[in-house]
Parts: structure tokens; C-alpha cells; sequence
């Protein structure tokens, strides 16, 4: 009665699936760190730099920015993109948009 179950040694098939299994659970655990660390050091790299202040003419207020190497725009409430040298913050040109309506 005090007699434990024998116990069977398990088949090399099942021996080799569960290693498998094993290093494939860990494989794809590895890639999913890799991943998440590049998205973060390729997204924390790239932030954009803006500038402090940017005077505006008149009483035009911003709806949108956008950059580009050596400068960066700002399109008004009125319809314009104004475009600023990054460097030194001077209005380099004034492009009116318009609107079909």
C-alpha cells in the first residue's frame, strides 16, 4: 500500500517538444525586449527641438507647426504658413493659402 507510482521516463520525442517549446517561448520574450528597447531609443533620439518664442504678426494666432533641417513653419487662424529661419529666428518668407471656398 505504501507503494508510489512508478514513474515513467517521459519519451524523447516529448523530452525534445518541451525544449522546444522552452526555447521558443524565451526566443520570442528576447525579440519582444529588443524591440521595445529600439522603439524607445529611436523615439527618444528624434525629439524635436522647438523654439522658445515665436513672434507672430499682427494678431495671427498658431493652428499648426512643422520643421524641416535650417527652418520650421507655422500656419495661422488667417491662412498663411510663415516660414523661420531656425538659427536665428527671422521670417524668411510668407506663403498665403488659398482656400477653393
Amino acid at each position: 500500500m505504501n507503494e508510489a507510482p512508478r514513474q515513467e521516463e517521459e519519451p524523447a520525442q516529448l523530452r525534445f517538444l518541451r525544449r522546444l517549446v522552452t526555447a521558443l517561448t524565451a526566443t520570442m520574450v528576447v525579440g519582444l525586449l529588443v524591440v521595445i528597447g529600439l522603439l524607445v531609443i529611436r523615439l527618444t533620439d528624434r525629439a524635436p527641438v522647438l523654439p522658445e518664442v515665436i513672434a507672430l504678426p499682427g494678431d495671427a494666432k498658431a493652428v499648426a507647426l512643422t520643421q524641416g533641417p535650417g527652418w520650421y513653419a507655422v500656419v495661422t487662424d488667417d491662412d498663411r504658413i510663415l516660414i523661420y529661419d531656425r538659427d536665428t529666428g527671422a521670417l524668411v518668407q510668407t506663403v498665403q493659402v488659398e482656400t477653393g471656398g
